[in-house]
């Protein structure tokens, strides 16, 4: 992945954890510089201001476990993205991207059930169009789990992953930060559970012979 910057675009906060916290926490231990951009944040009527509140303390406390440098908040509303006029969201994320100039960008996978997931997935590749002076020559989509794994067979997408990368050294560190977002952790065998990440990275570990693996598929590499 080179050993420039590594920016993380998460539609809500934890998505970056659950898709990608063991790289992110990998990849902070080898000296990059790791950010994250979450797009959306919790509005009224549908979340009051504590939860937001809390869920941003929360934010920050699973970041600083992993060693993010720092989070981008965008604030757009959660849950509606697709009310959201593409050219607002094209250019906020834009902003972000042309700010950091990351090496390698990691996105939500375009076949996530989500709304919001497909949304900033298209976003952020308008975002990084590579007619820019400057683009992430690396953009690869991660998968989340209560996301991704309930899109539709043979109609949306489907997450097929080509590129694995060895957590094994910090997997714990993933399940600490998840654990972090008090809020959004579920008991088993809920998807959004400690067991149950646990239990995602052993098999995408397993399918390369390496004891835990987050899986990314490739979106485009300039090399």
């Amino acid at each position: 992945m080179g050993a420039g910057r590594v920016l993380v675009i998460a539609p809500h906060p934890d998505d970056e954890v659950l898709g990608a916290g063991g790289t992110m926490a990998r990849l902070a231990a080898e000296g990059r510089d790791v950010h994250v951009c979450i797009v959306t944040s919790g509005t009224a009527p549908r979340f009051d201001a504590a939860q937001t509140q809390r869920v941003r303390a929360e934010a920050k406390r699973a970041h600083k476990r992993l060693g993010v440098a720092d989070c981008h908040w965008l604030g757009f509303p959660a849950a509606g993205l697709s009310e959201t006029p593409h050219a607002d969201l094209n250019a906020g994320i834009a902003r972000i991207v042309q700010s950091l100039q990351p090496e390698v960008v990691l996105l939500p996978h375009p076949g996530d059930i989500h709304l919001d997931h497909q949304a900033c997935f298209t976003s952020s590749l308008v975002a990084s169009r590579p007619h820019q002076a400057s683009y992430p020559p690396v953009i690869m989509a991660y998968e989340t789990l209560s996301e991704t794994n309930w899109n539709a067979p043979q109609l949306t997408p489907a997450f097929l992953p080509s590129i694995f990368v060895d957590i094994s050294e910090t997997l714990e560190a993933k399940l600490d930060a998840f654990a972090l977002y008090e809020s959004q952790v579920h008991q088993a065998p809920h998807e959004r559970s400690p067991e149950s990440l646990r239990a995602l990275a052993t098999l995408r570990g397993a399918t390369v012979h390496r004891d835990a693996c987050e899986a990314f598929v490739p979106v485009r590499m300039v090399l």
